[in-house]
């Protein structure tokens, strides 16, 4: 007996319209019985009643307002939308789900997959369409909620505009009594602001782009390196919300002609966050992006970084040593300050003075005494260290090598029994050694000083234990054999051998978008006397990169396909290095 035979005994419909009632639904809905019923004016209650009845599973009518966000995390959206069921109520450490066809066991099976992630039970309830249209509604709270705040805004936008007079002047002051800061500091504004951030926060997401596009203004999240449109806001209300950030950040209102960078905190879910500021002139107005610093996310551990065993004791045998310079490399947004923050965080910062120079301080780190570089009133990274050399430190960090004068007094201080970090930009790890000597850096104080080198990319990272094998054959095996061409036998053996998978994403009910994160893939080298003697003769890239092959440093392409066979990253990831 199906729901529609069930509402025939029940004299609902008649058995002939039930067969009608299918054929309808198969030519109309692609066989969703519900809203064919829908249209032959049969109501919800009474299929709700009729469907609990058959399936023998009890009804629940739902109020989406009482559903919270953290009830709704238990089951993604893409999820709830793909099998039809939400979150409706946690109850006694049992997770509550509104379901509207409980015979889909394909998404009962999901259902038990996500709780078993989640470790927690669950309690089935058939809802109605409407309902389940209104809980689901509430995944979209970010633009649910920014909208609402946008639409009080236009009407206040709207209202400042109908208030002007006819001699140009406008009652906003007599209305509010600081001038025109009553749009800045509104209640629309204000929530509008703060919904997109609280959400950026929960979804992860490491930055917010706002940009007036001409007709609208368009706010992006970044979300494991990847820059999805969240919301559309309206025109008008580009001044408002960019001004409401400026005063958070304390950047200067009135001048929109030149980039400006700032920064300001906000509790979210009783923790404290860090946002970046950086607003740049453009066609239509200034853009704004906010960099999200989360506590949360914060200074990982080295194993953590993505950094294999190896690797690890490479770094942590370097930190060890009194004096020296550790170079990390890689473009902007590679993780090289989050993996600075990480070797930092392995030093004794009770018994050694560790003194950064950082633009910006990212990360508060305990023990240790960060300096905020300030270019706009000469305190640069080279005044900075300088100074930093009369406060007795025993290791310091300088957040970026720029020009020749900071790179020579980082030399330097590395001569002089010091462990210095720092960043540079080269494509690998070896161009540190031809970029220092553009620099003009002596390659005579290149190999005594420097003791590490390190280049890294971030790459997707597979959700954990998902992943679609592919057998290594035909083009992939073509590509991991030409990548380990260069590498020792015994490395590919060791690599290589019994590893006949590589994965690419999988789409799962716990994890809809296969990718959580991003890792971080390396290559690195520590500075032996083989190399130094090659640096002291004048050895060219090609040179030194061959010397490092042959004596086993592996490539961060090499790096990304061990982690690709190992199933923590997608094997597309490797192309993109």
């Amino acid at each position: 007996m199906s729901v529609l035979e069930a509402l025939a005994q029940q004299e609902v419909i008649n058995r002939y319209q039930a067969e009608d009632i299918r054929e309808y639904a198969d030519t109309k809905y692609d066989g969703n019985i519900d809203k064919a019923l829908a249209d032959f004016d049969v109501d919800e209650q009474t299929i709700l009643d009729a469907k609990s009845e058959y399936y023998g599973v009890p009804k629940r009518s739902v109020n989406a307002r009482n559903i919270s966000y953290d009830t709704l995390k238990y089951i993604p959206e893409d999820s709830a939308h793909h099998y039809k069921f939400v979150p409706i109520g946690v109850k006694e450490g049992v997770l509550e789900v509104g379901v509207l066809d409980p015979s889909d066991n394909e998404g009962r099976n999901a259902l038990q997959f996500i709780a078993s992630k989640n470790n927690i039970a669950t309690e089935l309830y058939v809802i109605t369409p409407s309902d389940f249209d209104e809980v689901f509604q509430n995944y979209q709270g970010v633009s649910q909620e920014v909208n609402e705040a946008a639409g009080q805004l236009q009407e206040e936008l709207l209202d400042v505009d109908n208030t002007i007079d006819a001699d140009g002047g406008s009652d906003i002051t007599k209305k509010s009594g600081v001038g025109g800061a009553k749009i800045v500091e509104d209640a629309p504004v204000t929530k509008t602001v703060a919904v997109i951030l609280r959400h950026a926060v929960e979804g992860r997401a490491s930055d917010v782009h706002i940009e007036h596009t001409g007709d609208k203004v368009k706010v992006r999240f970044r979300v494991d390196g990847t820059l999805h449109t969240s919301l559309f806001l309206p025109k008008s209300s580009h001044s408002a919300i960019v001004a409401r950030i400026k005063i958070l950040a304390k950047l200067k209102l009135d001048e929109k002609r030149k980039p400006q960078d700032g920064r300001f905190h906000a509790k979210i879910d009783n923790r404290k966050v860090d946002f970046r500021v950086s607003t740049l002139p453009t066609y239509h107005g200034e853009k704004v992006v906010i960099r999200i610093l989360d506590p949360e996310k914060g200074v990982k551990d080295l194993d953590k970084t993505g950094m294999r065993p190896d690797h690890v004791k490479k770094v942590q045998d370097a930190l060890k040593l009194p004096y020296g310079l550790i170079l990390i490399t890689g473009p902007t947004g590679s993780g090289k300050t989050t993996t600075l923050y990480s070797m930092l965080k392995e030093l004794d910062r009770e018994g050694r003075n560790v003194v950064s120079l950082e633009d910006p301080i990212e990360y508060n780190i305990e023990g240790m005494n960060q300096s905020q570089v300030r270019p706009e009133i000469g305190y640069t990274f080279a005044n900075g260290l300088r100074s930093i050399l009369r406060q007795d430190p025993d290791v310091i960090m300088v957040g970026e090598i720029r020009d020749k004068e900071t790179a020579g007094l980082a030399i330097q201080a590395a001569l002089t029994g010091h462990l210095v970090f720092a960043t540079l930009h080269t494509n690998n790890s070896i161009g540190v050694i031809p970029r220092l000597i553009d620099m003009d850096v002596d390659p005579y104080l290149i190999a005594p000083t420097l003791v590490l080198s390190m280049a890294q990319r971030l790459t997707k990272r597979l959700c954990p234990d998902t992943g679609k094998p592919i057998p290594v054959e035909g083009s992939i095996k073509q590509i991991i054999d030409k990548a380990f061409e260069t590498a020792p036998e015994k490395d590919r053996q060791k690599y290589l051998s019994d590893q006949n998978t590589v994965y690419e994403i999988q789409e799962t009910p716990e994890c809809p978008n296969g990718i959580k994160g991003r890792t971080a893939v390396f290559e690195m080298f520590r500075m032996n006397k083989d190399l130094e003697r090659a640096i002291l003769n004048d050895a060219n890239e090609a040179e030194l990169e061959t010397m490092l092959y042959e004596q086993g440093m592996l490539s961060m392409k090499q790096d990304a396909i061990i982690k690709a066979l190992h199933g923590e990253i997608p094997f597309s990831e490797i192309s993109t290095l």
